[in-house]
C-alpha cells in the first residue's frame, strides 16, 4: 500500500479529471475519543465510491447515503426524499453531538468529531499537490473557507492541522520510506508489514544467494553495496533504515552512513552481545563515540518474547511505528532491559545448605 493521504488525493484527482463530482472530507476537530485523528481525510465520488476514512465506517456510510442520493436525484434516478446537491463553499458538519448520534454512527462513548467538506475540489490544484507529494516534497495546503480557494506552499517541517473562522491549513507529506539491509526471511516479513502500514520499501542486498529468492511484491530490490545505497537513498525525517544481515561488512557501513542522515529510526538486528560488539567496532575503527551512537538502536524491537521471523518482525515494526508516531515506550519493553531483568529474576526459592 502507498501513503494513505497520497492515495486519497490521487483518487480524488482522477475523479475530478474525469468530470465527476466529488467531495473531500477532513477531520478538523475531535472531542473525547475519536476513531481517526485530526487531519485525516477521505474522498467521496458521486458514484458512491469512497477512499480514505474519517471514522470507523458509519460516518462514511451516512455521507455516502446523503450525497449520492442527492446526485441521483439531480439525474432523475431517485424518487426518495429531497436532498440538496452539495456545492459551493466548504461547510462544517458535526457528528456524535448526542448520545444517540454517537451510538448511531459508531463513535466511542462521548466521542464527537467535526468535518470540513470541500465540494468539487479544483483538479488543477489537486494535480499540483499530488505532483509535489510524488516528488518527495512536504506541502502546506490552505483552504479559504468563504469561497473554497486553495493555495499551496512548500513546508519546512510537518505541522498539525490549523483551522479558524477564515481558513484551514493542513500539511501533507510524502510517504514514509523504509530501507532494509538484507533480503532474508525476516526482511520479507518486515517489508510486508511496512507496505501495509503505508511505507515505501526498498531492500538492499548484494548477496546472490539471498536476492534470488526474494518475493515481496511492491518492495524495490537493489543489489549495490549497502553504504552506497544508503547514500543514494538520502534518508530524511520520514525515513527509517534497518540492518538485518548479521554481517558487519554490510550492516556497519550502512548504519554509519544512516547516522549521518535525519532518518527517524536507525537500527540493527542482533543479540545484546552482537550489538555491544558493533558499537565497540564503530568506536574503535570509525571514530564514533557514545554520543554519536545515541541514535543507533539495538537490539531492535519491543520485548514480546519473539523467537520466529514473523514474531521478530512484529516486534521491530511495533517499535518503528511507535518512534514514527512520537510514542515514548516504557523502559520495560526494551529488548535488552527486559532480557536482563528476566535473567536477574529469581527462578525459585533459595535453599541454604548446612
Amino acid at each position: 500500500m502507498e501513503n494513505l493521504d497520497v492515495m486519497v488525493l490521487r483518487t480524488l484527482l482522477a475523479w475530478r479529471q474525469a468530470g465527476q463530482r466529488a467531495l473531500l472530507a477532513t477531520v478538523v476537530r475531535t472531542w473525547g475519543s475519536s476513531p481517526r485523528p485530526v487531519g485525516s481525510i477521505m474522498a467521496l465520488c458521486e458514484t458512491g465510491a469512497v477512499v480514505g476514512s474519517v471514522s470507523g465506517g458509519c460516518i462514511e456510510d451516512d455521507l455516502i447515503d446523503r450525497h449520492t442520493r442527492a446526485y441521483a436525484q439531480a439525474a432523475g434516478a431517485d424518487r426518495g426524499l429531497a436532498h440538496a446537491i452539495p456545492s459551493g463553499p466548504p461547510t462544517f458538519v458535526k457528528y456524535g453531538v448526542t448520545a444517540d448520534e454517537a451510538h448511531r454512527f459508531g463513535l466511542p462513548c462521548g466521542g464527537t468529531l467535526e468535518l470540513l467538506l470541500e465540494y468539487d475540489p479544483d483538479p488543477q490544484s489537486l494535480a499540483e499537490l499530488v505532483a509535489q507529494l510524488e516528488s518527495g516534497q512536504l506541502v502546506q495546503r490552505t483552504v479559504l473557507l468563504p469561497d473554497g480557494r486553495v493555495s499551496l506552499q512548500a513546508a519546512a517541517a510537518p505541522a498539525e492541522l490549523v483551522v479558524d473562522a477564515v481558513q484551514l491549513t493542513n500539511t501533507f507529506g510524502p510517504e514514509y520510506r523504509m530501507l532494509l539491509i538484507g533480503a532474508g526471511q525476516l526482511a520479507e516479513y518486515l517489508a510486508t508489514m511496512a507496505l501495509f502500514s503505508g511505507f515505501a520499501v526498498t531492500v538492499c542486498d548484494p548477496r546472490e544467494e539471498f536476492v534470488g529468492s526474494w518475493n515481496v511484491p511492491g518492495a524495490k530490490l537493489v543489489r549495490d553495496m549497502p553504504d552506497d545505497v544508503v547514500a543514494a537513498f538520502k534518508p530524511d525525517r520520514r525515513s527509517c533504515v534497518v540492518a538485518l544481515t548479521h554481517d558487519p561488512k554490510l550492516d556497519d557501513l550502512a548504519l554509519l552512513e544512516a547516522l549521518a542522515s535525519e532518518a527517524f529510526y536507525i537500527g540493527g538486528i542482533g543479540s545484546r552481545r552482537n550489538n555491544e560488539a558493533r558499537r565497540a567496532r564503530m568506536m574503535e575503527h570509525f571514530g564514533q563515540t557514545e554520543v554519536s551512537l545515541q541514535r543507533l538502536r539495538g537490539p531492535i524491537g519491543v520485548y514480546i518474547g519473539s523467537k520466529t521471523p514473523p514474531e521478530i518482525a512484529v516486534s521491530v515494526m511495533a517499535e518503528i511505528l511507535a518512534v514514527k508516531n512520537g510514542v515514548a515506550l516504557p523502559q520495560g519493553v526494551e529488548v535488552a532491559r527486559a532480557k536482563n531483568e528476566r535473567e536477574l529474576a529469581p527462578t525459585g526459592p533459595l535453599v541454604c545448605g548446612v
